[in-house]
């Protein structure tokens, strides 16, 4: 059996006000009284892509998967709470997962220790790390910590290899395209939840799964904000990309400056996406039109929530990390076949 084959087969169910929404509809229950908008809960959105997983490893590894060491540096909560949910996901579906907490000064000389492991399948670090701090070799140090994983055990997708490849729309690590490329884990979640909505229309060609559709991303991070943007223009949305004083139209392989402000381009938007690190920040809901998808990546609510779900036909998902985890395994499974399953299966 080809492993490309097995994940188009999970029956990704469309969400329901019945089963995901803020309150439960009683029979007597009047349609002024139901609630307007869905909260759609992200547990359920990754569950068929956990259990393809599990299911997985244990048909075709004898229960043992492949090996996944995290890196943590700092103490900060939000990383520390991906840690978490991510050593609970891989000991469920059979992943081995090694969180190594490390000094600051000693990460670097840990994944170097960890690209060379032939044990090791895969390599997260959980940032920041150094924030905007300088690295001897150009760019901030963050930046040459993603760019020093080796590419065959780059499980998010960050390092300059697969970055260059994502935004040249190139979906392949080889010219003969056996193997596919691995994308950015959290962007990747954002893009299944579309999917499971019911936002790509997949009845058309491949590259114009979101043709026509106008996305709005309030965040322009090398983590999040930019690849996503990327990625959703390269299914042919027209993304605008917002950072604190700037908005640029994204459409494929094209960044273009733009003249919608911020509000203007949500009021224009079938998904608004907010992952602003701050716990101020609320997203004005006059900005959100009827029947809009709004998705928070940021550690902090970007929304009020129960103001926002008021707005007729509004779908909200207000977390994304158990799909983040789930596309994180999903990475690591294509690495391992990729570059360490011998003899070498063709994942195709």
């Amino acid at each position: 059996m080809r492993y490309i084959r097995y994940w188009p087969r999970i029956p990704l169910k469309k969400p329901s006000a019945d089963s995901t929404s803020t309150a439960q509809a009683s029979p007597t229950m009047t349609d002024a009284a139901a609630p307007a908008g869905v909260k759609l809960n992200a547990s359920t959105i990754a569950e068929p892509f956990s259990l393809a997983v599990r299911e997985y490893i244990e048909r075709e590894m004898g229960g043992q998967g492949p090996k996944l060491v995290g890196l943590l540096a700092h103490g900060d909560p939000a990383a520390k709470k991906y840690a978490e949910w991510t050593g609970k996901a891989c000991a469920r579906d059979g992943i081995r997962y090694e969180l190594r907490e490390v000094p600051k000064d000693e990460l670097l000389e840990a994944l170097e220790k960890a690209n060379h492991d032939p044990e090791v399948h895969g390599i997260l670090v959980y940032y920041p790390c150094f924030g905007p701090f300088p690295s001897f070799f150009g760019g901030s140090m963050d930046d040459f910590l993603r760019d020093s994983i080796s590419i065959k055990k780059d499980v998010e997708g960050l390092c300059q290899f697969y970055r260059g490849n994502l935004y040249r729309n190139i979906r392949y690590v080889d010219d003969e395209k056996t193997q596919k490329c691995v994308l950015p884990c959290t962007p990747l979640a954002i893009v299944k939840i579309l999917e499971h909505i019911g936002v790509y229309d997949k009845s058309k060609p491949d590259g114009d799964h979101l043709a026509g559709v106008n996305i709005t991303v309030i965040n322009r991070s090398d983590i999040v904000g930019r690849p996503l943007a990327a990625m959703l223009a390269n299914d042919g949305a027209d993304v605008y990309s917002a950072d604190i004083d700037s908005l640029y139209l994204f459409r494929r392989g094209k960044l273009i400056p733009s003249e919608e402000t911020q509000e203007s381009a949500c009021k224009k938007s079938r998904v608004i996406i907010t992952g602003v690190p701050v716990k101020s920040y609320k997203l004005p809901l006059e900005w959100v039109s009827e029947n809009t998808v709004v998705i928070n990546v940021a550690s902090f609510k970007n929304v009020d929530e129960a103001e926002l779900l008021k707005i007729k036909g509004v779908h909200y998902v207000p977390l994304v990390g158990k799909v983040t985890v789930a596309m994180l395994e999903r990475n690591l499974l294509r690495l391992y076949e990729n570059f360490h399953w011998k003899p070498k299966k063709v994942w195709q």
